[in-house]
């Protein structure tokens, strides 16, 4: 390498000076440091803005859907308040208003005389029962009962 040197250049040159033509390792190592770096930044960022996703997948279906368009929606928008509110609605804890709905149900339906799940007979548009009309003793409400309803059938 001493007949490619300068006259003007120093005797002694640092080891990543690489000759006329001869691979730069200096250059390849930063480069794949780099590349590295971005995609390790990038995998944080996700893993971040997934992280109240994954918090809402624990809780029920329809609080995971909502938490999830909102992290969409703070992707594609760049408005981080829809991340916050996303973040927000997955650290609460949205009660089970159907369990106890599917219970009262299921009671009405025994005190009616009905079988579970009898109680959703197909009732044809345009009737309308009026109060008066309606039967207020045990045996007046069992003989009211629609003939589907108490053979155990739908229409």
């Amino acid at each position: 390498m001493k007949e490619l040197l300068h006259p003007a250049a120093t005797e002694h040159l640092p080891a990543f000076i690489t000759a006329p033509g001869g691979t730069d390792v200096l250059m390849v190592v930063v480069s794949i440091i780099l590349v590295l770096a971005i995609l390790a930044f990038g995998n944080l960022f996700f893993r971040l803005h997934t992280m109240p996703e994954r918090m809402a997948h624990r809780g029920h279906k329809i609080q995971f859907e909502i938490v999830a368009v909102l992290g969409l929606l703070a992707l594609f928008t760049h408005i981080h308040l829809f991340w916050v509110a996303g973040l927000l609605l997955a650290l609460i804890d949205i009660p089970d208003f159907g369990g106890s709905l599917s219970r009262i149900a299921g009671s009405t339906e025994k005190l009616a005389g009905l079988e579970p799940g009898q109680g959703a007979v197909d009732v044809p548009e345009g009737v309308v029962e009026h109060e008066a009309a309606k039967p207020t003793t045990p045996e007046a409400v069992t003989a009211a009962t629609p003939k589907a309803a108490a053979a155990g059938t739908r229409s």
